[in-house]
């Protein structure tokens, strides 16, 4: 049981690390507790109280959007810090079920999609490399110029 709630940790602890380096204010200290306390309340109730896991899913949320904000501008930050958050108590539910591989490999592809964007040989695989060259669904439709007059007042 211990070795379950120690993977987590330490998983938990490079998603924290990654978001603080990223500027993040919820950084290592609080994802290792997310991630930690995830896996412990799993290990000890999921054969007894299922229930308790599904608590486990409703507090994460509770952090989420506590993390999430909208700022003068209208912007809304912390969105991806979040899921990060809710990534890291999946990975904890996961090695309390004992599945310590799968949250291994879980974690490590989830860094790296959080990476994808500072890594320059996988930074054609992320869609902001890419958005000027597309319209923004916000954006108002583009309204095409009206012909110049023809001389003489006619229609062409």
């Amino acid at each position: 049981m211990l070795l379950r709630v120690l993977v987590a940790v330490v998983l938990a602890y490079l998603f924290g690390f990654e978001r603080q380096l990223r500027g993040s204010q919820v950084g290592d200290r609080t994802f290792s507790m997310v991630g930690g306390a995830a896996a412990a309340i799993t290990v000890v109730a999921y054969k007894t109280s299922p229930q308790a896991v599904a608590g486990v899913v409703t507090g994460v949320g509770f952090i989420g959007a506590g993390i999430v904000f909208q700022n003068r501008d209208g912007l809304i930050k912390g969105i991806t810090t979040a899921a990060a958050v809710f990534a890291v108590a999946a990975m904890g539910v996961v090695c309390g079920y004992g599945h310590l591989v799968l949250a291994a490999v879980l974690g490590a592809l989830l860094l790296l999609i959080l990476e994808i964007q500072h890594l320059p040989f996988l930074r054609a695989l992320d869609a902001a490399t890419y958005s000027a060259r597309f319209r923004n669904d916000r954006s108002p439709p583009e309204v095409p110029p009206e012909p110049p007059p023809t001389p003489g007042g006619g229609t062409a």
